[in-house]
Parts: structure tokens; C-alpha cells; sequence
């Protein structure tokens, strides 16, 4: 999920209303091939132009303020991070009955990596624990407020309703008592005290792109801005498994409160979108999934007894 957190229905998009955009508007590529993309995203549409850019346009209202966040940032963070990010060729504007700003970017080749069909992940993990490391060394003055930056309280009434509603859909076979104890423990766990450091704030799987295995690009930076560190620890339990998930906060050391901050965070935005897209997105909905199975797991695995002298 991006900036948008209410959930109206989105624009209609389609490949004759791209190709009228672009022929409007930069006539210079009128001639190339555009082709939807097929993505698990669910604020913006991507189409293929040609072959080496994309045009993605929002699908709704509360995306569109991504595109000047887009336009404005990622020239200045592109050369202070360790992996590629998507270069601004373009900027479009309403036309066409379309009604908010749009991009055409470069093309960035890869693939999103799996959780559970990953064949690097140590190697993975600390590429994301470089990523998100330079993205915190940013010191960029006028940086926006990152969405989900804030405190977590924030997410309280959210998450609570999220739980009881998946209490109502038994099928799903959530443990919401399980996972309301979780959250209670993120809930007391010290807020940050530190100064605001720069966050992607939505490191999703769709939202990376891999090449044997390895990081080569990270995508959508319409969330990003500062805030609480814990913002950027989505990979640990949304995509690696639990030793490249140490591998990952140990390159970053984190303490133990941002950890389950982190992991609080990572939790509510899964248990927020499983009711959600449980039928209408399965990409958003199996990695909800993982997430609350690979929370779960760590906080048993984190309470479990000793085992008993011989």
C-alpha cells in the first residue's frame, strides 16, 4: 500500500488513454509500444512505453500527491543510494479526462523477489541493510514528513479494528489473539528519541527489484520522507527468512525497541490489508499472510522456555 488510505474505487486507466497522454503531450515517443504492466501495486497503473520507459499514472486521488513528491526527491536521492531508482523523463499533466499528474520514467529491469523463493537472502539482506543505511545517512534539507513516519500509536485504532474484523472471516485461520498480544508489545516498546532520519517507508517486495538474487533497484518513492527508523525494517518479516533477517538487523544495529516498533509496524500493515485484499489482490494478500505467519513465529520463537537441564 502507498499514501492512499482510503479506498475508493480507482480511475479507469487503459492503454488508448496512454497513448493519447503520450501523443498529446510528448510527441516524440507517440510512436512506441505501450503495453500494460501487470503489478500487485494498488495506487498507480504502469504501462510499458517502448522499451526502455514506463508510465505510471495513479489510480487514485491520494496517489497523485506521490507524483510531485517523486518529481521533487528522487533526483536529489538517486546519487546518495546504493541501488537504482526510477529517473523522472517525463512529467505529464491532466488531459485527456485524466485528472491528476503523471510520470514517464526510465526502465529499470529485475524481477520482485518471493518470500520463500529467495536465492540469495543473506546476500539479500545485506544489500536492503545498505539501502535503507544510506537512505538514513540523507541530509537533505526542507525533508517531507514520511508517510507512516509518526508514531506508532497512530496505527492503534486502525490495527484494533483490522484484528476484529479477521476475528469475523474464521477462514483465514488468524490467531487475533496472538496477534493483538504482538501488537500490545509494540505499543510499549519506548518511541523513537532520536532525530528523524530519511525512509523509503514502503519496503514491500513489489517494491524491490532483484537480479540473481541480489538488489539492483528500488521503486516507489511515494511515501518517502523522515521519521521513526522502524519505517524501513518492513523487509526483515515481509520478505527474508529468520537468518537473514538477523543478518539484517544486526548490519543495521538495532536496538531492541526500534526492532519491535519495526515489527509492530510491519504486523499492522499486514493485518490492514489482508481483510482488504483477500479476494481482490493476491499478491497483497499472500504476503499479509507471510508477514503475520513470520511475526508469529519470531515472537514464539523470542518467548520460547528454556529447555530443561539434563
Amino acid at each position: 500500500m502507498s499514501a492512499a488510505q482510503s479506498y475508493p474505487g480507482p480511475h479507469p486507466v487503459d492503454d488508448d488513454l496512454v497513448r493519447r497522454l503520450i501523443a498529446g503531450q510528448f510527441p516524440q515517443w507517440a510512436g512506441l509500444a505501450v503495453e500494460r504492466f501487470p503489478s500487485g501495486g494498488t495506487v498507480n497503473e504502469v504501462y510499458r512505453l517502448g522499451d526502455r520507459m514506463s508510465v505510471r499514472l495513479p489510480l487514485r486521488e491520494g496517489g497523485a500527491g506521490d507524483v510531485a513528491l517523486e518529481r521533487e526527491w528522487l533526483p536529489r536521492l538517486a546519487p546518495r543510494l546504493p541501488a537504482a531508482v526510477p529517473e523522472v523523463l517525463g512529467a505529464g499533466e491532466p488531459a485527456e479526462g485524466y485528472p491528476w499528474p503523471w510520470s514517464v520514467y526510465g526502465w529499470l529491469a529485475g524481477e520482485n523477489p518471493e518470500a520463500g523463493a529467495l536465492s540469495e537472502p543473506v546476500a539479500l539482506a545485506g544489500d536492503l541493510a545498505g539501502f535503507v543505511t544510506a537512505m538514513r545517512s540523507v541530509t537533505l534539507p526542507g525533508a517531507p514528513e514520511a508517510h507512516r513516519g509518526g508514531p506508532l500509536a497512530s496505527l492503534d485504532a486502525s490495527t484494533r479494528a483490522a484484528i476484529e474484523e479477521l476475528r469475523g472471516i474464521p477462514q483465514e485461520g488468524i490467531d487475533c489473539d496472538a496477534v493483538a498480544a504482538v501488537w500490545e508489545d509494540a505499543l510499549r516498546a519506548p518511541a523513537w528519541d532520536g532525530p528523524p532520519v530519511w525512509l523509503h517507508a514502503d519496503l514491500m517486495p513489489g517494491n524491490l527489484l532483484v537480479r540473481g538474487g541480489r538488489l539492483t533497484s528500488v521503486i516507489d518513492f511515494g511515501c518517502v520522507g523522515v521519521g521513526d527508523p522502524a519505517c524501513d525494517l518492513f523487509p526483515a518479516w515481509n520478505l527474508l527468512p529468520p537468518p537473514a533477517r538477523e543478518v539484517f538487523r544486526e548490519a543495521l544495529c538495532v536496538d531492541d525497541a526500534t526492532w519491535e516498533r519495526g515489527r509492530g509496524r510491519t504486523l499492522s500493515q499486514a493485518l490492514i490489508a489482508l481483510p482488504h485484499y483477500r479476494t481482490t489482490n493476491r499478491a497483497m494478500a499472500h504476503n499479509a499472510r507471510h508477514v503475520i505467519r513470520a511475526v508469529l513465529e519470531e515472537d514464539q520463537h523470542d518467548v520460547a522456555p528454556n529447555p530443561a537441564p539434563h
